[in-house]
């Protein structure tokens, strides 16, 4: 009898014993919460820090369907402000939206103050400065930073037909640019294709990861390491 009292007192002791430390453990010992990742704002561009965690997340797969391709697929015209992408629904055209905005002097029309009638960029591509004249050829274009037959390739060829139109016309991944630069990236990714000027390289790949997320787009390995290199220069 004496032996079976023994055992029970031990065992009591013993569970008051665990008890204690699970206590201890839970007061006194807590993890810290885990920091969350920066997250994709809705509108603007993301931070160096945003893009560096986000583009650890963009998956890795091979570019596809390149022969289905049709620049049609994203809006016929083109530029639209029938759209809920960032820029979308202010009553002007895209395009004149990125000259406003990229621009510098503007002059704008008296009939429709949405158009754009002159201006100068500041290329950010070559660094040239560009003057604008709407009543004359110029050597502005507006290029898609993440252009729209490289977002076919990485995803955007099982789209419905709106979210083509707003990935065409969201401001963020456009610039006012030169346009004999614009014509030789045509849509080459970012392993293929980088701003001649260094000091170009950071903002653009905040654009493109920006773009590639916001859109759930997909990058190739080679994509995903050009674009760290280029975040990399940022300050």
């Amino acid at each position: 009898m004496k032996r079976y009292r023994g055992e029970i007192i031990t065992l009591v002791v013993l569970v008051l014993v665990a008890a204690a430390v699970a206590w201890f453990w839970d007061t006194g010992h807590q993890e810290e919460p885990a920091a969350q990742p920066p997250t994709l704002p809705k509108s603007g561009v993301a931070t160096k820090a945003q893009a560096v965690t986000l583009l650890g997340k963009l998956p890795r797969e091979a570019q596809s369907h390149w022969d289905s391709y049709d620049r049609l697929s994203f809006g016929d015209p083109l530029w639209t402000d029938d759209t809920d992408a960032p820029g979308g629904h202010n009553g002007c055209d895209t395009r004149d939206d990125v000259l406003r905005r990229d621009l510098t002097g503007v002059r704008l029309g008296t009939t429709n103050p949405c158009v754009v009638l002159s201006g100068v960029l500041a290329d950010p591509y070559t660094g040239r400065k560009l003057p604008y004249d709407r009543s004359r050829a110029s050597e502005i274009e507006i290029d898609h930073v993440v252009a729209v037959a490289a977002a076919w390739r990485s995803g955007a060829w099982a789209w419905p037909p709106q979210r083509r139109r707003a990935f065409a016309n969201d401001t963020d991944n456009l610039l006012a640019a030169d346009k004999t630069t614009n014509q030789d990236k045509r849509s080459q990714t970012a392993d293929n294709w980088k701003p001649p000027r260094a000091a170009a390289w950071c903002d653009y790949a905040k654009r493109y990861v920006t773009a590639k997320s916001r859109y759930a787009l997909t990058v190739t390995t080679a994509e995903g390491d050009a674009l760290g290199r280029m975040l990399s220069t940022c300050s």
